[in-house]
């Protein structure tokens, strides 16, 4: 007996568009397959794809069979949805890293044993197609009069400076074909997505129904956005990636942290797998005491230890304990909580031969690492305690940076005011 996914989808507000009404009653009736299509325009997936990969985490816990599909293929073309220009085209090599990078991430989420969910490439038919026999079997099936009508492609073909090309106007045949090889090979009939793939996901369903005869289904989640108008998933250092070499595990663990209050639940509820019933509990609580920040301290944890694993959420709450304690002490930190919370940061790298010396002296440091313009405006600056040495503040213009400076790993962590960092690498 299967779990109601579609049900549980519509209670967290996931549901944007469906295609039929027999949907419900097939995902009530048996084990169904679905995929989802992970486009690799770069080595790591971001935040923004992490709705679906934890949709196909709900559909296969509901008891059902998901697909994640990597386009190795469609990659080499690129999706012209929401997109307002044409993408730059990757070459193999580098698409070949870009799904290695993709695939390590999909796999975290699927249960991938026999006939449970399968993680596939589709490179593997789209790069054998012919192209005479591709428009005689398949290009017939599609009305260009329909294709043009598709919101991705109408509003590229307003735009009169960039246009859209042939290569990426085919995307949807591309994609549409995706849909019928997995309904071949595996029985797929649904495929889920955001909701700027609705017109690709139902022209492929479209397809099916032509060819098998069969009925097929489209089922979209609704873009994801952020209460104070700016665009979800990006920070001011840009994209959040699920890469840990892209953003670290305690950068990630801050970027939810410091979800708004107004979208901290709809996030509990889109971002991770905690019953309904918890989600509630944790409204209430806001609504109590919002300064706590209980809801966005627990959709952190969740999201990170999905993403990132138990251990690198420790190092990411041990790090954010201290860094942000009135009374804090780096040293507190190992030298990979250090190296996870200032990655990003400004850096440069001082010789060792100079600590001590007159030649390591605040002021020269200063102007060196780019805080300052100039040595003058650093020696000016330093009185007023808008420096701080290792989250120290100092006021000693004739301060010299010594050993006793050395943080694990050999770092010296430079701040001028709140939030401008430089991180000094003294190689031990």
């Amino acid at each position: 007996m299967t779990t109601d996914f579609l049900a549980d989808l519509e209670q967290r507000g996931l549901v944007h568009q469906v295609s039929g009404p027999g949907l419900a009653a097939l995902l009530r009736s048996e084990s169904v397959v679905a995929y989802i299509g992970f486009d690799p325009t770069a080595d790591s997936l971001h935040v923004g794809n992490l709705v679906h990969l934890i949709n196909l985490m709900r559909f296969q816990r509901a008891g059902h069979r998901p697909i994640g599909l990597i386009g190795g293929g469609t990659g080499l073309i690129g999706d012209p949805s929401g997109k307002e220009d044409e993408r730059i085209l990757l070459t193999p090599e580098q698409l070949e890293r870009n799904l290695a990078g993709i695939r390590v991430q999909v796999e975290r989420f699927l249960d991938l044993g026999e006939g449970r969910a399968w993680l596939v490439n589709n490179a593997e038919w789209l790069c054998r197609l012919n192209y005479i026999e591709f428009l005689r079997d398949i290009g017939k099936h599609f009305s260009v009069n329909q294709m043009i009508m598709r919101d991705s492609v109408r509003a590229r073909l307003e735009t009169r400076e960039s246009g859209l090309s042939y290569t990426e106007f085919s995307y949807m045949l591309l994609q549409s074909y995706d849909f019928l090889a997995l309904y071949d090979r595996y029985g797929c009939r649904l495929q889920m997505g955001g909701s700027d793939q609705w017109g690709n996901i139902l022209s492929g369903a479209d397809l099916i129904r032509r060819l098998r005869g069969v009925e097929a289904y489209a089922l979209t989640t609704p873009l994801i956005t952020r209460s104070d108008g700016r665009k979800f998933g990006k920070s001011e250092e840009g994209n959040i990636w699920l890469d840990p070499r892209r953003t670290s595990p305690y950068q990630f663990y801050q970027f939810w942290l410091n979800t708004d209050d107004r979208d901290v639940i709809r996030y509990l509820k889109t971002f991770t797998l905690l019953p309904l019933e918890q989600i509630r509990e944790a409204e209430q609580e806001l609504a109590a005491a919002p300064e706590k920040r209980v809801a966005q301290r627990l959709l952190a944890q969740e999201v990170t230890r999905m993403v990132h694993g138990d251990e690198a959420l420790a190092r990411a709450e041990k790090a954010t304990a201290v860094l942000f304690a009135k009374d804090a002490d780096f040293r507190e930190l190992s030298e990979q909580e250090l190296r996870e919370a200032f990655q990003g940061a400004p850096s440069s790298t001082l010789d060792p031969a100079r600590l001590g010396t007159p030649d390591a002296s605040l002021v020269a440091v200063l102007a060196e690492s780019g805080l300052y313009p100039s040595r003058g405006q650093a020696r000016k600056d330093i009185p007023s305690g808008a420096i701080s040495v290792n989250h120290v503040p100092t006021t000693d213009v004739n301060r010299v940076l010594t050993r006793e400076d050395l943080l694990a790993g050999g770092f010296i962590i430079l701040r001028k005011g709140k939030k401008h960092y430089h991180v000094l690498r003294v190689p031990m």
